[in-house]
């Protein structure tokens, strides 16, 4: 039996038809109704039906019950348009966009709502798409797809040091707090479930460092750096810090049983010290100004041991009883804070403290004099090499100045070179932070040397025209040779008829091309990344004489290139010395050439000057009275 549902309601013409019904015509069969039962009779059907389980039933009929619902939503639908058909015939046809944009709006939302086909027990039954879930933050999928890596460089690893952080902060919490717990009684039975939860925290954290992190440092052996998991292991077990990262877990805390919960007894958590030494030198290579770091460090050595000597004076308090003396803590007010104070000004040796009475006050304040004495010379005399350290730069700036003004007043020299020079060193020290680089750089293998100079002035040197096309690594030797020197505003770089020995690349400033009887004349500016005196370096046959009066308009700071230094360079590279050569005869050329039009203007400008003298001392004699002489 076969139901058309496009035959239903036929009353209704064609073009007045659904078109929702249209556009999907449903026939319903008895096989597609009722999946679930099959005519014995069919012997195509009978196989499957033997097969198929008894649940199958419950699947059809949820499918012919969907299947039904949806086609009475249809008819209903269907009805209610007809019924607005009748009762308004005449739509306006304003109104058309607005349905059209209707049944579009209905298509887009046939097409949000696809639905997957999903096959169950031999028979496609329809699933509704789901919603879309929000799109991931790209933080949280950074985090997600993170992976931790297999080997960790400890030296420039940013990571490894950020975990050092917490893995002091660790070490802090019991080297801090271990000795406070001990002797002030800040730790109760009210309190001791938090005291615990903190300990076990870090502990944990000690547990991650050995098991994650130390496994999986990178170290050298025999020149080579070693990634590969089992070495990386086998080596950290067998160093000095495994042994003292396993003694700082060692669990004391099994004799809390017996003696209560004494801080005391996690006092091997203090073993693992190695680390904070090394977060100290990762700190200092990340930093940029690495002497506030050991100021501070100093510093709270200092406050440390104030800190060890207010809780011993509180526990030497507690012992002979609180108040039982003038010399001892009465126990008014906040304690940490007064036995501080008492520790400051014993170990600082300030006075003003009561006498001690019994034998035991005695040593004890007989201790503390002996370790403030000798503890504060240490941290002052460490406090002076941080600060000497940092200073010592401009320290040798300064005895290099004065030395220079000793030598300049000794010998009479004017008071405006003196002025002079000491501009340059202020501007020196104040541009650069060194006198000479090459006092720094020279300790460094040459390899080093080359890579901070193609960092530094490779960006300089590769814009200059004359190098261009040069061998690349002819250019990296030559960044090696070029030396940095400062020039005051009004110094002459160069004097024309001067023998020239060195070539000049301008770092920072402006150079300027002067001429005339007075050498005030500005014939061209030169400015940052141009190159000059290069003539006198490549020419050959005695051109090696200056050709121009070169001087700085303001500070200019240049690059020098000696000859024999680049001499000794092209050896190496005989190409690039063709190339050069064949640029500096260019040059050469264009210099003359310009010089010639120079001349020949000059010239032609002096014909000019004497043919207007004449034509004027002409015109002056016809304009004379007669037998009267006028001088010209």
């Amino acid at each position: 039996v076969r139901v058309d549902v496009c035959s239903v309601a036929g009353d209704v013409s064609a073009d007045e038809d659904d078109p929702e019904l249209l556009r999907k015509p449903h026939r319903l069969t008895m096989s597609s109704l009722l999946p679930s039962v099959c005519p014995p009779c069919l012997p195509s059907r009978s196989s499957s039906c033997r097969t198929r389980p008894l649940s199958a039933t419950s699947v059809g009929s949820v499918v012919v019950q969907d299947r039904l619902n949806e086609l009475v939503r249809l008819f209903k639908g269907r009805t209610e348009r007809q019924k607005e058909r009748l009762i308004d015939p005449d739509e306006s046809e304003e109104e058309s966009p607005a349905k059209k944009d209707t049944a579009g709006g209905g298509e887009e939302e046939k097409e949000e709502e696809k639905e997957f086909k999903f096959e169950l027990l031999g028979y496609e039954v329809k699933i509704p798409n789901l919603p879309k879930l929000p799109q991931m933050p790209g933080w949280l999928r950074a985090i997600l797809e993170y992976r931790f890596p297999s080997s960790i460089d400890p030296f420039t690893d940013l990571i490894y040091v950020i975990w050092l952080f917490f893995v002091v902060a660790a070490w802090n919490w019991n080297v801090w707090l271990i000795p406070v717990r001990w002797a002030f009684p800040y730790q109760t039975p009210e309190n001791i479930h938090l005291w615990l939860l903190a300990d076990y925290t870090f502990d944990f954290i000690y547990i991650i460092d050995i098991l994650v992190f130390q496994p999986r440092l990178q170290f050298v052996r025999g020149g080579d750096i070693v990634c590969d998991k089992k070495d990386m292991r086998e080596h950290y077990m067998t160093t000095e810090r495994f042994k003292m990262d396993i003694i700082s877990l060692f669990p004391l805390e099994v004799f809390y049983y017996f003696t209560g919960v004494n801080s005391l007894l996690r006092f091997p958590r203090l073993l693992k010290y190695m680390v904070f030494s090394e977060f100290n030198d990762r700190m200092e290579s990340v930093m940029k100004k690495a002497y506030i770091y050991r100021v501070i460090r100093t510093s709270m050595y200092l406050l440390y041991s104030l800190h060890i000597n207010a809780c011993l004076f509180y526990w030497g308090s507690d012992y002979e009883g609180l108040g039982s003396t003038k010399w001892v803590y009465n126990g008014k007010g906040n304690a940490y804070i007064r036995c501080y104070y008492f520790a400051v000004k014993t170990l600082i040796t300030i006075g003003g403290l009561p006498d001690p009475t019994t034998v035991f006050e005695i040593c004890f304040q007989l201790i503390n004099y002996f370790v403030g004495v000798f503890a504060f010379s240490i941290m002052i005399g460490q406090m002076r090499d941080v600060v000497g350290a940092a200073t010592a730069g401009e320290n040798y700036y300064r005895a290099c100045m004065d030395s220079t003004v000793k030598y300049m007043t000794s010998y009479n020299i004017p008071r405006e070179v003196q002025n002079r020079i000491k501009t340059w060193y202020d501007y020196t020290w104040k541009s650069q932070g060194m006198l000479d680089e090459q006092e720094l750089l020279i300790q460094l293998p040459d390899k080093m040397r080359m890579d901070i100079a193609v960092d530094v002035n490779y960006a300089i040197v590769s814009k200059v025209a004359l190098f261009q096309g040069c061998d690349r690594q002819m250019v990296f030797d030559m960044l090696m040779r070029l030396k940095s020197v400062v020039y005051l505003p009004g110094d002459f770089v160069c004097k024309k008829g001067e023998i020239g020995r060195e070539m000049y690349i301008i770092k920072q400033g402006e150079v300027q091309v002067v001429g005339g009887p007075d050498l005030e004349t500005v014939f061209v500016t030169i400015r940052a990344g141009s190159v000059f005196g290069e003539i006198s370096l490549l020419a050959g046959g005695g051109g090696n004489r200056r050709t121009a009066n070169v001087k700085a308009h303001g500070f200019a700071n240049l690059f020098i290139l000696d000859k024999n230094d680049l001499a000794e360079i092209l050896v190496h590279y005989p190409e690039s010395e063709k190339l050069l050569r064949k640029k500096a005869n260019l040059i050469i050329l264009i210099q003359m050439r310009v010089l010639s039009h120079r001349i020949t203007t000059f010239k032609h400008n002096q014909l000019v000057f004497e043919s207007a003298s004449l034509l004027s001392q002409q015109q002056r004699l016809q304009l004379q009275p007669s037998g009267l002489w006028l001088p010209s």
